[in-house]
């Protein structure tokens, strides 16, 4: 039994660990002159694996587990939880816009961090509180991700269209402490083992340039 449970996880750990190729972005920004902070919010699923991503990445200097897209008054998990609130599990990224550009933020989060055309849904989690999204601060950024997204619809990288919304205008809300730097504080839990491990290690093969941190 214990053979064939470790044949299994193999299996599931072997399909969860394919990077998808897709490629630059064809509108992005230059890299800063200067040192700066601009702030952006990922949603793909689990708040978990995409924030042990993006604090891998060079340039971010921060990565908090989150909600984004309800009220106030709902950003909590067992609420959220329910899927009725509005809000999906989230990742506010402040990063430093002279050492990584948001168009390698945007290749990152649709290569790597998930999986852009499930809908409402992200592996084994299922739900509107699981959704793809892009939370917005500034219409220059609004500008680059529609921009990729149009660029990956047209050359049909992915086998369906991407579902990933972009919105702005939307709060973020940091989840609970016990939430953050999951993969790191749970390196041995099973479902960081099969969903997010896989992930980090892509980030680290695929995009060595942009690697910070230690090998996982």
């Amino acid at each position: 039994m214990k053979k064939y449970f470790s044949l299994v996880l193999m299996l599931l750990l072997a399909g969860c660990s394919q990077a998808r190729t897709i490629p630059d972005p064809v509108v992005d920004a230059p890299l800063a002159k200067a040192s700066a902070q601009e702030t952006i919010v990922f949603a793909g699923g689990c708040f978990w694996g995409v924030q042990a991503v993006f604090e891998h990445i060079k340039g971010v200097k921060s990565a908090t587990a989150g909600y984004a897209g309800g009220e106030k008054s709902t950003a909590e998990y067992e609420t959220v939880s329910t899927g009725e609130t509005g809000h999906a599990e989230s990742v506010q990224v402040i990063y430093d816009p002279s050492q990584v550009t948001l168009g390698q933020l945007l290749k990152v989060f649709f290569s790597v961090a998930h999986d852009p055309t499930e809908l409402n849904r992200q592996g084994p989690d299922s739900g509107t509180q699981y959704r793809s999204a892009i939370f917005y601060r500034t219409d220059e950024q609004k500008r680059i991700a529609d921009a990729y997204i149009s660029q990956l619809n047209a050359a049909k990288v992915f086998s369906g269209k991407i579902v990933t919304q972009v919105a702005g205008g939307k709060q973020f809300y940091p989840a609970e402490e016990y939430h953050q730097h999951y993969l790191v504080n749970h390196p041995t839990s099973l479902y960081i083992v099969i969903n997010d491990i896989p992930k980090v290690r892509a980030l680290q093969k695929e995009f060595p340039q942009l690697w910070v941190g230690k090998a996982i």
